[in-house]
């Protein structure tokens, strides 16, 4: 399943917290879990700051919000809150993108991995365009997942043979002896598992080389 880094412009869509993170655009807000409810979108935040009771006076103001403060301390101010759905949030939805949480909320800008399909990663931006958003999609990876890489038979042969111990040194079980389990000659399992290894260190290798596209791409734009 792809992974996407993506980062838009919250305040392009009316959305209360991202207006209050322009407010105070040095603080850092860690979104912990956001969903829709019959109420509109029910969240919860983390601000670490040096002045807690600054940051809550600034949801106070906020109009269109209702919040509660679950942990208030001396360096943390920790709200549960809700909010209008954005349209940010109906074009993931209308996309089939899914976030993965904590999200990262700076100066109205939202950063967040998600995960989708290909096809619908691909429908995003039109979503996005479609609403208005100004939007960078970061990244998009591969996950090395053994079972979207490799077939059924692959996955068994690979697994019997990493649990054996066949690949380690030394050995723990001969090509014979693996293939014996399975009641097939020698060639036959050297055959599936030179297979199932290509891919695995194909898509490895593949994955590197985005990491590093992703880096050099860092480097070229400063604010990520």
């Amino acid at each position: 399943m792809p992974r996407v880094q993506l980062t838009f412009d919250a305040t392009a869509c009316e959305d209360p917290l991202a207006a209050i993170s322009t407010e105070l655009p040095d603080e850092e807000f860690t979104i912990l879990s956001s969903h829709p409810t019959d109420d509109g979108i029910l969240g919860l935040v983390k601000i670490e700051t040096p002045e807690p009771a600054t940051v809550i006076q600034h949801f106070d103001d906020a109009p269109e919000m209702t919040y509660e403060v679950l942990h208030p301390d001396a360096q943390t101010a920790m709200l549960q809150y809700v909010i209008p759905e954005t349209e940010s949030n109906r074009a993931l939805q209308a996309s089939g993108i899914l976030p993965v949480f904590p999200a990262y909320l700076q100066d109205g800008w939202l950063s967040a991995e998600h995960t989708a399909s290909h096809e619908r990663a691909s429908q995003f931006p039109e979503e996005m365009e479609a609403a208005s958003i100004p939007y960078r999609i970061q990244s998009v990876t591969q996950s090395l997942d053994p079972g979207e890489l490799l077939t059924d038979r692959q996955q068994e042969l690979i697994t019997e043979a990493v649990e054996r111990g066949y690949y380690d040194s030394p050995r723990g079980c001969t090509l014979t002896e693996l293939a014996t389990g399975f009641d097939v000659n020698p060639s036959a399992v050297s055959g599936v598992l030179h297979r199932a290894e290509e891919t695995i260190v194909k898509e490895f290798v593949g994955d590197l080389d985005r990491k590093q596209r992703d880096w050099e791409d860092e480097q070229e734009d400063p604010r990520g």
